[in-house]
């Protein structure tokens, strides 16, 4: 087994603090990986606090990995010592399953195997996340990062960025769409960059006036402030498509009274329930729909896009010793628009 440094919290709650975990010495098709960045999610947070459903402890968050290849075992061919790589939200899943089999793990039906936070395939070994100086994960799920963008500002990408291009994807979002962004946070700046790269006219939805000018420096063609007591009626049956990116309750009525007729809402954002009236889907034959991340081959597919595009997120770097303050200010929005830490900060021995 390999110690390696970490950050964890020890209990539901309970502040991050240095901490020792032990990886895994590589299999036959594992590939050892120095973790050189890994992004801020509020999902670490949410799972962290217990906000979710009752975690494993101590827990070592990160799952917007970027790193170095260090090792390969025997059997490995994808990938060699020096690689530039990544890794996502999860680390394995059971291969066998419709959706494995189909490329969508991140439906695996008999339940992936998540970075932290989460059991290995054994049903009894822990996994822990990003937050450290080490991964070991099976070739298959190593993500390869494109030598044209700055390693600290890819990471967020296999997190925020595949959220926000997978439903993108799926939906069939084309070039001269109208799509909507509701949100400006971790998630939502991601939507508009690609939905733009993607060549579709960008609009923002806000509640908050003062994101307009944010909204049109990462891209967005408009913006609509939500407050406005116009604004749903304004612009009533005008987009194509709709990506709704907020975790915080919001009213799902008013925002699919924006789509065209046989169009789709997607929610990536998880709030907690907000009433759901059947009106606005039938009167237009509308879609309401979900999406979590992406399976492996489109996660590698959306960085390459990135690559291609230039697209990354708008990172605030950060030491892991600011962790806990950096969460603090991510709970209270206070982020543009995601949290990043240079691992190079972890003590080592």
């Amino acid at each position: 087994m390999l110690k390696t440094p970490a950050y964890a919290a020890a209990a539901p709650k309970s502040p991050l603090a240095p901490f020792a975990i032990e990886r895994r010495e590589p299999g036959p098709k594992d590939v050892l990986i120095d973790i050189r960045y890994c992004g801020v999610c509020h999902s670490d947070i949410h799972q962290a606090r217990d906000e979710w459903y009752p975690g494993i402890f101590p827990m070592v968050p990160g799952h917007e990995i970027v790193g170095t290849v260090a090792r390969v075992g025997s059997e490995v061919t994808k990938w060699k010592p020096g690689d530039t790589v990544g890794v996502g939200c999860f680390v394995d899943s059971c291969r066998a399953c419709d959706a494995c089999r189909e490329g969508e793990e991140q439906y695996c039906g008999a339940g992936l195997v998540f970075t932290y936070n989460g059991l290995e395939r054994d049903g009894k070994t822990p996994t822990y996340g990003g937050y450290s100086a080490h991964i070991t994960v099976d070739q298959d799920y190593v993500l390869r990062v494109p030598a044209t963008l700055p390693l600290d500002a890819a990471a967020p990408l296999l997190c925020a960025g595949i959220t926000t291009y997978s439903p993108l994807r799926h939906f069939g979002v084309q070039a001269g769409d109208r799509v909507a962004v509701v949100g400006l946070g971790g998630l939502g700046h991601m939507g508009v960059k690609l939905a733009r790269a993607m060549g579709a006219e960008v609009t923002v939805l806000s509640h908050s006036p003062r994101k307009r000018e944010d909204a049109l420096r990462l891209g967005a063609h408009d913006f609509v402030a939500t407050s406005a007591s116009d604004a749903f009626t304004a612009n009533a049956a005008r987009f194509d498509f709709i990506l709704d990116t907020v975790s915080a309750p919001h009213d799902y009525n008013a925002y699919l009274g924006l789509l065209k007729r046989d169009r789709t809402m997607v929610l990536v954002g998880v709030p907690d329930p907000s009433p759901l009236s059947a009106f606005p889907l039938v009167m237009g034959r509308r879609r309401l729909a979900g999406s979590l991340i992406g399976g492996i081959a489109q996660t590698q597919e959306m960085l390459d896009f990135c690559g291609q595009h230039g697209v990354v997120s708008d990172i605030e770097l950060i030491a892991i010793q600011q962790i806990n303050e950096a969460w603090d200010r991510v709970v209270a929005s206070d982020v543009r628009y995601r949290f990043v830490i240079d691992l190079a900060t972890l003590p080592r021995e």
